[in-house]
């Protein structure tokens, strides 16, 4: 019987049909499940998926009901809602994970088809952890429908959760670690073979005990060369089919040859043997894989995956009298739960009682604890220091602000720069370029001395092998993206990096950005029998009324003691209404004021206060410079950046922080519209230029800037699409992040120049026959370990 066209596996004749009802080739199936995901691909569009694929296809999961994961308590742990400027489209982010995924045809499948369905915005997927996200519109699909379509096509999806992906860290390490004990068992086995075949041909050995010897090392290294070389093997052949050149390629290539004339060699009697060469080869190369995997390992607990700081169970608040200790799965927002001193807060809240200070040092690699009073936030996973804290819930689980950075960081590590893009092109270039070179060289070896000529050879095929030049871009970015991390430096794109070292202008957005947008009183000049207090006091009343920021500013000198008749906020102007039968307004000096208008006192924010519709007092307020903001500005401007500032405030204004700052070029009473001008026309002249803003006015021109950065406290939309995240109010970090690229691109070209250098070197000593096999697995394996140990430099 002919194999399903599909999975594979044996067909059965009452399933044979065609794909579709214009073409009547009759195509083998196994059930009728199968069937119907090949009619589901080839219906879609996608029938070159058969065409690429490498390995055959699972067989669809039976009929099953996906309604579960619909449920709203089902979905707190791997879907979370996406901003959108549209509130009419709820996007809502899910992380899965993909059973059933073999090949690189497979995520061109998965993306290609359910990008086809309306409602789903963007899919996905990692080739290596088979972990994607799926962006989709709640109100056009249900995930149900999502996970139905895959279904369909003969793929298994699953919620991705934290544990999970522990768990297949953890099998990938014991599955190495499996393969390296095995290699090293059969590795000593038959070196202890070699050497009595070794001794024997000294001191003369007889054929049959010779002939014993080598079935014996024969046995023990087919084992070792099976399940220890299988990785090898296996990403040789996909490749190859793939029409594809990896650095597995050469490695495979040289243990196949080695085994098949040890195996003529013992079979025929005549010759020499390199079982234990093999095994030794094998176990080198495993090993040091296996630590630079154990690195990677590292990295991985180092800086993701920080849902494990998250305490298991909280003591929350019953009634005034009584608290109980609950899952903290089980807590709702609104929920008050206690945090003692010492203790891990287990969710984003708001303190309702009690004053202490946080260690937040891990979120946002601020090293000084922040005070913590009635009214603070505090974040999931800092620590609480000095004493107990009541708390009330505002987010948990997947909605914390933990879980964004952490989702994030593993959206950025799926994104692939244009290094390491190159890397892999140059690799398998240099794989193509060693197979012809060693070639070349068995051919003058055979004819030179042929009793060398298979040593020579194996020797060339692994000493070259390019797996330090695959390795020497992506893991300096690993290194750096955990050393920005800790500092409180969120990248969220790979690319960022690399555009960053090119960047020659950095423009700045004024409030909330050079500022704190955080409104003080600076000054209250009175200009009639009235003192400075009576003026807060008066401001602070007539301030109530009002929802804008400004009057926030005066809660703290309401008295409450003054009551306010007819009060009320008009638009743009300012505030009005009667106290102890007196007309007082507050706000732009025209609408305070009847009759001429005076001049405002200085630069600077002005407010008129009047009584009875004469002025009375003037209330100067500012914006307060951020601490960080001339030491960020000395230090772009001493790299020889231009330092912009673009503001939609008035020019006095910023053309007064500018001289306070020493920026080059500054322009106020800029609208979204005009900055993203202004950024335009110096991409124009060539520029390449960095944005630095917050608010959801810095959107357009965040997004058209070539490396853009948000502040912690940035609104959602200027945070997506912001390339790097300041998870602390320090604008010293972005000139830190900008040294970081630096050192970045540094460590990327020392370890492409080394990866070459070592390549040059080994390939002419191991084609002069100077370099034996188990030698030349020792040398690309501590190529390979250089590479990933100058690459952690950049994480110290």
């Amino acid at each position: 019987m002919l194999p399903c066209y599909h999975c594979g596996e044996t067909s059965l004749p009452e399933f044979n049909a065609p794909l579709s009802s214009e073409n009547n080739d009759l195509k083998p199936f196994c059930c009728l499940g199968c069937q119907a995901v090949a009619m589901a691909i080839h219906a879609g569009g996608l029938g070159n998926f058969y065409q690429y694929r490498e390995q055959k296809g699972v067989k669809p999961i039976a009929a099953k009901t996906f309604d579960a994961f619909d449920l709203a308590s089902v979905q707190e742990d791997f879907v979370v809602p996406v901003v959108s400027p549209d509130p009419q489209i709820l996007l809502m982010r899910a992380a899965i994970n993909v059973d059933g995924i073999s090949c690189a045809a497979c995520i061109w499948l998965i993306e290609k088809h359910l990008q086809a369905h309306a409602g789903v915005v963007s899919v996905s997927v990692n080739a290596s952890s088979h972990q994607g996200f799926i962006v989709y519109d709640a109100a056009i699909i249900r995930l149900s429908q999502i996970f139905v379509a895959l279904a369909g096509i003969g793929f298994k999806p699953s919620p991705s959760v934290e544990q999970t992906l522990r768990e297949q860290w953890q099998q990938r390490q014991r599955t190495a670690l499996l393969r390296l004990g095995a290699a090293g068992i059969g590795m000593m086995q038959a070196g202890m073979v070699s050497v009595a075949l070794h001794a024997g041909d000294i001191q003369g050995i007889t054929g049959d005990w010779q002939n014993l010897l080598r079935w014996s090392s024969l046995i023990m290294a087919t084992p070792v060369l099976i399940y220890g070389g299988y990785p090898f093997f296996a990403a040789s052949w996909h490749a190859l089919k793939s029409r594809y050149l990896v650095m597995d390629v050469p490695v495979a290539l040289a243990l196949l040859l080695a085994y098949i004339a040890s195996v003529i060699a013992t079979v025929t009697q005549t010759g020499d043997v390199y079982f234990d060469s093999i095994a030794m080869f094998i176990f080198f190369l495993l090993l040091g894989r296996f630590l630079e995997q154990r690195l990677r390992y590292k990295n991985f607990l180092q800086t993701g995956h920080w849902q494990q700081l998250i305490p298991l169970a909280a003591l929350k608040k019953i009634d005034t009298q009584t608290s109980e200790s609950v899952p903290v799965k089980s807590l709702k927002p609104s929920d008050w739960v206690w945090v003692a001193a010492g203790e891990t807060f287990p969710c984003d809240g708001l303190v309702v009682e009690g004053q202490s200070s946080a260690d937040e040092s891990l979120l946002t690699g601020e090293a000084e604890p922040q005070c913590k009073r009635l009214g603070s936030s505090v974040v999931a996973g800092s620590q609480n220091i000095e004493s107990g804290l009541w708390v009330e819930v505002t987010a948990l689980g997947q909605k914390t602000c933990l879980a964004d950075i952490e989702r994030l960081i593993v959206e950025a590590a799926a994104k692939r720069p244009k290094q390491v893009a190159f890397a892999d092109k140059m690799a398998g270039f240099f794989v193509a370029r060693v197979l012809i070179i060693t070639l070349l060289v068995a051919l003058f070896w055979f004819f030179y001395d042929s009793e060398r000529a298979l040593w020579v050879t194996l020797s060339v095929l692994v000493v070259t092998c390019p797996c330090a030049l695959s390795l020497a871009t992506p893991a300096a970015l690993t290194g750096a993206l955990s050393a920005l991390r800790r500092q409180g430096i969120l990248v969220t794109s790979g690319l960022a990096l690399e555009k960053l070292e090119t960047i020659t202008d950095v423009i700045f957005d004024k409030t909330g950005t050079l500022t704190e947008g955080r409104l003080v009183i600076k000054t209250v000049k009175t200009l009639a029998l009235i003192d400075e207090s009576q003026v807060l006091s008066l401001a602070a009343a007539l301030q109530r009324v009002s929802a804008h920021p400004i009057a926030k500013t005066f809660i703290a000198y309401d008295q409450k003691n003054l009551a306010i008749v007819n009060a009320k906020n008009v638009l743009n102007q300012g505030v009005e209404g009667f106290i102890d039968d007196c007309f007082y307004r507050m706000g732009q000096v025209a609408y305070c004021v009847d009759g001429p208008v005076p001049a405002y006192p200085d630069v600077g924010q002005w407010l008129a206060l009047s009584k009875n519709g004469e002025l009375i007092a003037w209330l100067c307020l500012e914006d307060k410079l951020r601490e960080s903001s001339l030491s960020a500005v000395q230090q772009i401007r001493a790299s020889n950046l231009t330092a912009h500032v673009l503001s939609g405030d008035r020019n006095e204004n910023v053309f007064a922080l500018k001289n306070l700052l020493g920026i080059d070029e500054a322009h106020g009473g800029q609208t979204p519209a005009a900055k993203l001008a202004y950024l335009q026309a110096l991409q124009a002249q060539g520029r390449r230029v960095l944005m630095v803003g917050d608010g959801i006015n810095d959107v357009p021109v965040l997004a058209a800037a070539d490396v853009s950065i948000a502040m912690g406290q940035a609104s959602e939309l200027a945070r997506l699409q912001a390339d790097i995240i300041l998870l602390t109010d320090d604008l010293t970090h972005v000139s830190y992040a900008k040294n970081m690229s630096s050192r970045v691109i540094r460590v990327i070209r020392q370890n492409l120049g080394w990866a070459l250098f070592y390549n040059l070197l080994a390939l002419p000593l191991a084609a002069a026959g100077w370099v034996p096999p188990w030698m030349a697995a020792i040398g690309m394996s501590t190529s390979s370990l250089v590479v990933v140990l100058n690459a952690l430099r950049l994480s110290r």
